[in-house]
């Protein structure tokens, strides 16, 4: 029979799932993640060991796209894998399912959930979002919510959860607010304001409001949102069903889903606390009626047996990610303070290499040190003209290739209604961002690389335009670079705006001929 790496988990894994790790996939609710040896505080060369899988020479200073793994997670991967090659059936039967247990156990320990069968695994965050979504939609089609009721969601929205919005619910019949946010923002007060005001503008006319997807950490631009905040305000206004997209949080912010008091909750465990790719959770209520409606959208056997199970086995793939969230914390907590002390020296870190950039540049940060956890965006100088998300494109791609940069680069020219643009020192408006990420694998030079490579571009007189191709191209043919998609585009919509609101009551997209290019 399969044995379940480590060894001196396995008997512990073994009592936890059943006699032949294929049961119902919840166990005694009481079962801990196994206790781990202590081990002494990590060095700083064991630190560039466990990832000195990274390409040499490139400053990556974007942890916050893909994430990181460190090679002690990766050797325990490759050990789940071989595994499953040595004799798949006996994986399956006997090991596959106790090792998900195993995994979703520790994860529960991690947010302060009520019980592990709150738990379910899935690949990343907007999976989550589709079995959530789906389930809204089935409220439609099956009568249970009228046509016109509300879905809000922030306009800074993760692109591909934007879609998902208007894929599943827009399309069965809901009508979709956006809350618009200022940038920059300046606090936590403006962003719960424009909240309140979008959400009076969504139960306008009497309309229910059935669910608030709210991010818990903006993708770009990169804000820390006061979720349990927004949280209280969607209660005392009968907002139906909340829905937190944390798909940045775990490992940058603390997280506890009972305090935060959300009615599902997702984050991806492989940007921010060192699961190899891809991994997240999805966290419903055990007491919410709800949990038991909500299925996977890959339908498999185990359909019908709850979703923490039918998300544990969706057909013949690689489960190997969603097994090692046992090694992952036993990484962490070789460091001070365990992911607690990582993510505090994060946050010191990427606001002191951001004020930094600030001050060589002539900027500033997009956000107050308080709404940043270990990414922070910093305006780039207003005379590189970053003029449309595909000079933002360029720039990035130019310092990748030519100084061998990585960092995302964010266009603002989504302001709400009377905030002016800011400027930089020299009166230029500032269009264009760095996102910046600080992980444990960071150092100093990474930033004053990008530092230099960007004052390189200023010093020679460099403008966005210089990129933009000569020819004319179709009309018809673009990429939008809010969801990362390339192609012939047709959009028919029933959209329209109350005063400064996106509403949206019907939005089909089609795309032809088309290719992925995301945009993280």
């Amino acid at each position: 029979m399969a044995s379940i790496p480590p060894d001196d988990d396995a008997a512990a894994v073994e009592a936890a799932a059943g006699e032949n790790g294929h049961g119902n996939g919840n166990g005694p609710s009481s079962y801990p993640p196994p206790a781990k040896r202590p081990r002494s505080v990590i060095s700083a060369a064991q630190i560039r060991a466990e990832f000195e899988h990274h390409e040499a020479g490139v400053a990556r200073v974007n942890n916050g796209s893909f994430g990181c793994c460190p090679s002690s997670v990766l050797d325990a991967q490759a050990r789940w894998q071989r595994l499953f090659i040595a004799q798949p059936d006996d994986f399956y039967f006997h090991a596959l399912q106790a090792g998900v247990r195993r995994s979703r156990a520790a994860v529960a320990g991690l947010i302060n959930a009520g019980d592990v069968s709150e738990v379910s695994l899935v690949d990343n965050a907007t999976t989550a979002a589709a079995i959530v979504l789906q389930h809204a939609a089935w409220s439609f089609a099956e009568g249970r919510f009228a046509r016109g009721d509300a879905v809000l969601m922030l306009h800074y929205a993760y692109g591909a959860v934007k879609k998902s919005i208007h894929a599943y619910v827009a399309r069965a019949g809901a009508t979709v607010v956006e809350v618009p946010l200022p940038f920059p923002v300046a606090s936590a007060d403006a962003i719960i304001a424009e909240f309140r005001a979008a959400l009076a503008v969504a139960k306008a006319g009497g309309r229910k409001v059935r669910l608030a997807v709210i991010d818990h950490i903006t993708s770009m631009p990169s804000v820390v949102i006061p979720v349990k905040e927004l949280v209280a305000i969607c209660r005392e206004e009968g907002v139906d069903k909340v829905f937190i997209d944390a798909a940045h949080s775990i490992g940058q912010v603390p997280v506890d889903v009972r305090d935060i008091g959300a009615d599902f909750y997702t984050s991806n465990l492989h940007k921010w606390f060192f699961c190899p790719p891809a991994v997240a959770f999805l966290h419903t209520r055990k007491d919410d009626p709800i949990a038991s409606q909500l299925h996977h959208p890959v339908v498999s056997h185990e359909y019908g047996n709850g979703l923490p199970m039918e998300s544990g086995w969706i057909g013949t793939r690689d489960y190997s990610a969603q097994l090692v969230v046992p090694e992952s914390i036993d990484f962490v907590n070789r460091f001070e303070g365990g992911i607690e002390g990582i993510s505090s020296r994060n946050h010191e870190k990427v606001i002191e290499m951001g004020t930094m950039l600030a001050e060589a540049w002539g900027t500033f940060l997009g956000t107050p040190p308080e709404l940043c956890g270990s990414m922070v965006m910093v305006g780039l100088p207003g005379c590189l003209c970053v003029e449309s998300d595909d000079d933002a494109l360029r720039v990035r791609t130019m310092l990748r290739k030519d100084f061998m940069v990585e960092v995302p680069i964010y266009y603002n020219s989504r302001r709400v209604e009377a905030q002016e643009m800011a400027k930089d020192k020299n009166g230029d408006a500032v269009t264009g961002y760095v996102r910046i990420s600080h992980q444990v694998y960071n150092v100093t030079e990474d930033y004053e690389k990008l530092r230099d490579a960007v004052n390189k571009l200023v010093a020679e007189g460099f403008t966005s335009s210089k990129l933009r191709p000569s020819e004319k191209l179709n009309p018809n043919f673009g990429v939008d670079w809010s969801t990362g998609n390339v192609g012939m585009m047709n959009i028919a919509a029933n959209q329209h705006s109350v005063g400064r609101y996106v509403v949206a009551d019907y939005l089909d997209v089609d795309r032809r001929d088309s290719q992925r290019c995301d945009v993280i």
